[in-house]
């Protein structure tokens, strides 16, 4: 395999529909790492996302929205024997990451596809981690990703977000705003209310927490942690 190889693992149905684009613009995915950096506290937030998530060599673990695999990279140096793959469905945000994989020497694939329509097998994963990706869906894309993301993890596997919640005062109300005009009003509706955890539990996470939040620029940044619970005693397994 191809350090960064990118491609889906399988047919992904609707790739060409439309999608949020980072930022909002298809002109703008190259000042999305720029803008991260300055303005949203990236380090700091995806690294303890990545302490969360407890990443452990021989897991096989998901970044569900890579974008340009800024987690992905840390991911996989969290845990240089784990087998890591990114997907996304932007494939000019997958080129950046396949040349900011690329020196680093680490082995990730990257795949294209849909967040909602995943071409992985029931159960393939340990761990599913996401940074700004559910504020782009739409309310039925976000029901459909949470449920793909379900089937895909093992019984016992957790997913980690990093993503917009609640802001926590007035100010971040405001600044939210922003986010809300260029990601839409629709998509981001969820996130003013703190309502992606009630979201996670209907598709049937368990365990379902925000663990922490951050104050930044453009609102409340909020990690959150979910559980696919282990089969009931008595019940066949997957």
């Amino acid at each position: 395999m191809n350090r960064a190889a990118a491609g889906p693992a399988k047919s992904a149905p609707g790739r060409s529909a439309p999608y949020v684009p980072a930022l909002g613009s298809r002109r703008l995915t190259a000042l999305y790492d720029p803008l991260m950096r300055w303005s949203m506290r990236e380090q700091t937030f995806k690294r303890a996302l990545v302490e969360q998530a407890g990443l452990a060599d021989g897991q096989v673990v998901l970044d569900l929205g890579c974008g340009t695999g800024t987690l992905t990279v840390l991911v996989k140096q969290r845990a240089p024997g784990a087998v890591v793959t990114g997907v996304d469905i932007d494939p000019e945000a997958l080129r950046i990451a396949g040349a900011k994989i690329g020196p680093t020497g680490l082995t990730i694939r990257l795949d294209r596809a849909r967040a909602s329509a995943l071409p992985y097998p029931d159960g393939r994963y340990d761990r599913v981690v996401s940074s700004l990706v559910f504020h782009h869906l739409s309310p039925e894309e976000k029901r459909q990703t949470a449920a793909e993301v379900f089937r895909v993890l093992r019984p016992g596997g957790e997913l980690h977000v990093a993503d917009w919640g609640r802001p926590q005062n007035r100010l971040l109300r405001v600044a939210f705003l922003l986010v809300q005009l260029v990601d839409g009003f629709a998509n981001t509706a969820e996130h003013a209310r703190g309502a992606l955890p009630d979201r996670l539990r209907g598709a049937g996470f368990s365990d379902v927490a925000v663990t922490r939040q951050f104050a930044t620029v453009f609102g409340t940044l909020a990690l959150l942690r979910a559980r696919r619970p282990l089969p009931e005693a008595g019940t066949k397994g997957d």
